[in-house]
């Protein structure tokens, strides 16, 4: 089981739901409407590497143009920001 993040596409409320993964694109009630409208959003996740650093939140970290926001680079791997 995985929690995924759904966002109401009749009444825009941002939700969670611990669903298996083969049901994580199946249609799901919306709590504050009650819809079925809502769709499968990105979640953040947290993945230890083996040298002790982490990658923390990197699915968001970038701007549209590639690299990270803070620093402009073409590539999360030397980027300052883990």
């Amino acid at each position: 089981m995985a929690i995924y993040e759904y966002q109401c596409k009749d009444c825009g409320e941002g939700f969670q739901a611990r669903r298996m993964m083969k049901d994580a694109d199946a249609p799901i009630a919306c709590p504050g409407c009650g819809g079925d409208k809502a769709k499968r959003g990105l979640s953040l996740f947290y993945a230890p590497s083996g040298n002790g650093s982490s990658t923390a939140g990197q699915v968001h970290a970038h701007s549209g143009g590639g690299g990270c926001g803070s620093c402009g680079s073409g590539s999360c791997g030397s980027c300052g920001r883990r």
